[in-house]
């Protein structure tokens, strides 16, 4: 069973923040389609802010790290992108309350939370064309993955793959659905035949996370 620490936590969301600094355009120009394109430019700028003081974050446990993150996101983060993926970083913190020693199940606990986080913040649920449509599948590949016993793919680098893989396939079949929430939902069935720009940045950040993972040696 692969397991993680709080150094590959760190890796994590320093991939995350830098993936939407370095998409900012390419996130914007897919929320144009159907919203007011501004997801890219706002997920950068808070997302700098947190690669500008990264230093100073508290690491004396990884629930405190996480919900110094979720601060600055909730913040600097603007429009709704900022609430929910401010919820999203505080409730993953929750989930691990105490811990200092990470396993791979805590991750898919992390993931969960955050889930639940932003179904509860942004109202929304599975198959409303939302970034949780590839956040959960997302999170239930690397769960039965994780429980699938000594595969040779279950390893951290695997498990990114894994995790990497499910969430591409279910930011791609967004493109079918109907927006339910949000300025998208606005538009009706012309939201039908491009996929989601949330769930398409969390494809990315986690083909990322996979890429520089397997890297990482």
């Amino acid at each position: 069973m692969s397991s993680t620490t709080a150094s590959d936590l760190e890796f994590v969301v320093r991939t995350i923040a830098q993936t939407a600094v370095d998409n900012e355009r390419e996130f914007s120009e897919l929320d144009a389609v159907v919203g007011d394109g501004d997801f890219g430019f706002s997920l950068a700028r808070g997302f700098e802010i947190v690669i500008a003081d990264w230093d100073s974050f508290d690491r004396s446990s990884p629930s405190t790290f996480l919900k110094k993150i979720a601060l600055v996101i909730s913040k600097r983060v603007g429009g709704t992108s900022g609430p929910l993926w401010g919820t999203a970083f505080l409730r993953a913190a929750g989930a691990l309350g105490d811990k200092t020693e990470l396993t791979a199940e805590d991750a898919v606990a992390v993931l969960r939370a955050a889930a639940e986080g932003i179904k509860a913040r942004g109202r929304s649920d599975l198959g409303d064309k939302t970034l949780l449509d590839a956040l959960i599948p997302m999170t239930d590949a690397l769960e039965k993955e994780i429980h699938a016993g000594d595969d040779p793919a279950n390893t951290s680098a695997g498990l990114a793959r894994i995790a990497a893989t499910a969430a591409r396939t279910a930011a791609d079949a967004t493109s079918t659905m109907q927006a339910m929430r949000g300025r998208p939902s606005y538009t009706g069935e012309r939201s039908i035949g491009s996929p989601d720009a949330g769930a398409v940045a969390i494809a990315v950040m986690a083909e990322r996370i996979a890429d520089e993972w397997a890297a990482r040696g």
